[in-house]
């Protein structure tokens, strides 16, 4: 029998038990002024692309092309991670472009042995395109897990949507090579788009149950860089789980920790995972734990933020690990509650997705 949607409960705050274990001077891991605590980074290493994406990037023609050297990522990541960063997810644009990747994913995979016992949780958000001769090195550099952008499973949607020839079967490499290397479950993100892609839910279920990978459907977010969102393009989650149970009756799944953005389903025998992000029908802005760093330096506290902090200036201005530290503190202390999409007087934020990172 298919499942209705479970009511959306708040699940209780927990917190690991290596939390702050050995954090620089005995200071509690990061908070915001809601008493969230912060444990999980984005840091975008590039706003390059060799997608364009119809949902994200319209051209060439806004596209920034702004990076920092490898070594100022390093040292960010290390007072973040001095402040209880437990997850660290680089992004982009598309991250494998970037030179000098690997080493940096080397020098982060030390960082949490100064600080507490357990590892860091290293992870990466990729088009897959340039991933299958890569996959290997990223494992060995100390790479966790893997996410994978791809929004169809049939070369024509697949190359409307990113505007690059052949791009699905080297995605489909990508996937394989991920795989070998160690670097599964191999999640798949799909962001939904009304009249572009909506076709492709059931047969993303038979993907997720046939190639042993997580997909996970995004709803569409004000972030592209044309600004032509509307709440039209949102395919929301009661309608992807009501055709999702049309395939198989579905089973909710508990969530991994109290802050996971996906609510997770398997299928009644067992076998695929589905995961649904729902930023716009169901916000689970409450027990957000995440901060964003951008490729050219700027800590936004929120996706949908309207202003970001200039962490590289302070940094470039001679300021010590400390003095960093004490800096953001602050500038989490007014982290938002809250996103306000579809709301009245809701104003999309001040950059791209493709300039915060994914």
């Amino acid at each position: 029998m298919a499942i209705s949607l479970p009511p959306i409960l708040e699940p209780e705050r927990t917190e690991p038990e290596h939390a702050a274990a050995r954090l620089s001077g005995n200071e509690l891991r990061l908070r915001d002024g809601h008493g969230r605590a912060l444990t999980d980074l984005r840091l975008s290493v590039t706003d390059r692309c060799n997608y364009r994406c119809v949902y994200c990037r319209t051209g060439n023609d806004g596209a920034q092309f702004t990076e920092l050297p490898i070594e100022q990522y390093a040292r960010m990541l290390r007072v973040f991670v001095a402040l209880g960063i437990e997850k660290v997810r680089l992004t982009g644009g598309e991250p494998l472009l970037r030179h000098g990747l690997l080493d940096l994913i080397r020098e982060t995979a030390k960082l949490r042995a100064a600080f507490s016992d357990a590892p860091l949780d290293i992870a990466i958000t990729t088009n897959g395109h340039l991933l299958a001769p890569m996959a290997k090195e990223l494992k060995a550099a100390g790479l966790a897990r893997i996410t994978i952008s791809m929004d169809a499973v049939d070369t024509g949607t697949f190359t409307r949507i990113t505007r690059v020839p052949g791009s699905f079967e080297r995605v489909q490499e990508g996937i394989r090579a991920a795989q070998g290397a160690g670097l599964g479950p191999v999640k798949i993100n799909c962001v939904l788009l009304r009249g572009f892609n909506d076709s492709q839910i059931e047969a993303f279920a038979e993907f997720s149950r046939r190639e042993k990978v997580i997909v996970r459907f995004i709803e569409c977010m004000p972030l592209e860089e044309d600004r032509t969102w509307s709440p039209e393009t949102v395919v929301p989650m009661r309608e992807i789980i009501a055709r999702l149970n049309a395939v198989r009756p579905l089973v909710a799944l508990p969530a991994n920790h109290a802050s996971e953005t996906a609510r997770r389903f398997t299928f009644d025998d067992g076998v695929g995972e589905i995961g649904i992000i729902a930023p716009v029908s169901e916000a689970f802005c409450g027990h957000c734990s995440r901060v964003r760093v951008t490729s050219d330096g700027k800590l936004r506290t929120c996706l949908f933020s309207q202003s970001d902090h200039d962490l590289i200036g302070l940094m470039l201005r001679g300021a010590n690990d400390d003095e960093m530290s004490s800096w953001i503190r602050r500038i989490v202390q007014h982290k938002e509650a809250r996103h306000h999409i579809g709301e009245p007087g809701f104003l999309k934020p001040s950059r791209s997705m493709v300039h915060i990172g994914g």
